[in-house]
């Protein structure tokens, strides 16, 4: 027994498959650590994930593209994760005919405040062209932040790092605010979230109820797509500011 594992150590060790076997084993004990609080929200699998995983590289020294070489075949799998996200809006399309009025406003407030308040703060902050065109998509789903970061000449590793923080930190504080909002109906607490918090806020969603995480994937759907509409003015409002 003990001479498997170390066999199976040593191929691992030599091998990019090292970083994807790590990655998916503390992505696992985290679910599990997750369950065990009473799915706590600071405990987020994805969050604690992305702690371990970057302690481990610090500790070991270890360079990210080392790192991407051997976990990109999960990096692969966002886009047709993202995809199928499509089916609860199919399968919700007779309750969306209903309200698509109020929605619809609501994605045109959400998408606008997101990005062009993320503008102003950067710019305000002394944000470079680069920088600002790298955090405006980020209440997108990761797949399409990334691919408009490169578009739009931002970094698409900074795009990624934004769109993760935002994800964890609207998914810790939604459900205390729209309580206090006194905001009940599924539908609006679901697209809310969907809209601010993409895909890691919808998993978390999907966890709490069916309608919520139907209507969460519905906001993170229809959000991307406002956003990849949105965020090609950027660069027009940046050259107003005087930054591009």
């Amino acid at each position: 027994m003990t001479d498997g594992l170390f066999q199976i150590w040593v191929f691992l060790s030599s091998s990019p498959l090292l970083w994807l076997t790590l990655t998916c084993s503390v992505y696992a004990g985290s679910v599990w650590m997750y369950r065990k609080s009473g799915s706590s929200p600071f405990l987020l699998p994805i969050l604690v994930s992305v702690l371990v995983i970057v302690s481990l590289l610090l500790l070991t020294r270890t360079p990210y593209p080392v790192y991407f070489e051997g976990a990109k075949f999960i990096h692969f799998l966002i886009g047709p994760a993202t995809v199928a996200l499509a089916v609860p809006l199919y399968n919700q399309l007779r309750q969306l005919r209903k309200i698509w009025k109020p929605l619809t406003i609501a994605l045109l407030i959400g998408s606008v405040t997101a990005i062009f308040s993320t503008v102003l703060i950067a710019w305000a902050l002394g944000g470079s062209f680069e920088t600002i065109m790298s955090v405006a998509p980020r209440s997108a789903t990761m797949p399409i932040a990334m691919a408009l970061a490169e578009q739009f000449d931002g970094q698409p590793s900074l795009a990624a790092v934004a769109v993760a923080i935002t994800g964890i930190a609207g998914t810790i504080m939604a459900r205390p605010l729209l309580n206090v909002l006194r905001i009940d109906r599924p539908e609006a607490r679901g697209f809310a979230v969907g809209v601010t918090a993409h895909a890691i806020g919808t998993a978390r969603a999907l966890q709490v109820h069916e309608t919520i995480g139907a209507f969460s994937a519905i906001g993170l759907s229809l959000n991307g797509i406002m956003t990849a509409v949105l965020v090609p003015f950027v660069p027009i409002i940046l050259r107003w500011l005087g930054v591009a």
